[in-house]
């Protein structure tokens, strides 16, 4: 996985945290929601890259 996609990942996981924060403290179950989603999905996106990883990793074992 590159550097930019954990950045990008764990970027619109903290986005995520920030929106659940500030729903919550507002009262606004829809950001608080949109955050939740936000977290989600970069969670979602960084096991992707992980399983990419580890399939390289396989390859390169196999080549050997």
């Amino acid at each position: 996985m590159s550097l930019l996609d954990k950045l990008k990942n764990k970027a619109q996981q903290v986005k995520g945290r920030g929106k659940e924060e500030t729903g919550r403290r507002t009262g606004d179950p829809y950001l608080e929601s949109e955050g939740r989603g936000d977290r989600a999905a970069g969670g979602m996106k960084q096991a992707g890259e992980r399983v990419k990883d580890a399939a390289k990793d396989v390859r390169r074992g196999f080549g050997r």
